[in-house]
């Protein structure tokens, strides 16, 4: 039931910081193209990458941490289901230029991304151990 526990924190957190930078970046580029969304989508990427390879490769962090942040607090972050929803009324709205550049914006960007943080965990990684 810990685990369990930590996981629904974890989520709540992820949701809550999720709604604060996605509606924030949409107030702010003042756009229909759901960029709040791309960039959480993005950085969830890139969390999920650091985390994974870090706390895979290292004691550092528990398994139960592990799971707090990944599963918890990355899978109540990342939005593909909010960025599926979207993809579908950008077509449904015959929008299929701006719903083809959401799609390979999301795929290439959030893989990059989860590229990008297992470097970022590698490099962390070899500081740690020559620490």
């Amino acid at each position: 039931m810990w685990s369990l526990g930590i996981v629904g924190l974890g989520s709540a957190l992820g949701g809550m910081v999720r709604y604060l930078v996605g509606g924030a970046i949409q107030r702010l580029v003042e756009t229909t193209f759901p960029l709040g969304t791309l960039i959480v989508n993005i950085t969830g990427s890139f969390l999920i990458g650091i985390i994974l390879r870090f706390s895979l490769d290292t004691t550092a962090i528990t398994p139960d941490v592990r799971a707090f942040l990944t599963i918890g607090f990355c899978g109540g972050y990342t939005t593909f289901s909010t960025f599926s929803w979207e993809t579908v009324r950008l077509l449904e709205d015959g929008d299929y230029g701006r719903a083809s550049l959401y799609l390979a914006l999301s795929f290439g960007l959030s893989i990059g991304a989860t590229a990008l943080g297992i470097v970022a965990a590698k490099e962390l990684l070899a500081l740690h151990r020559a620490g």
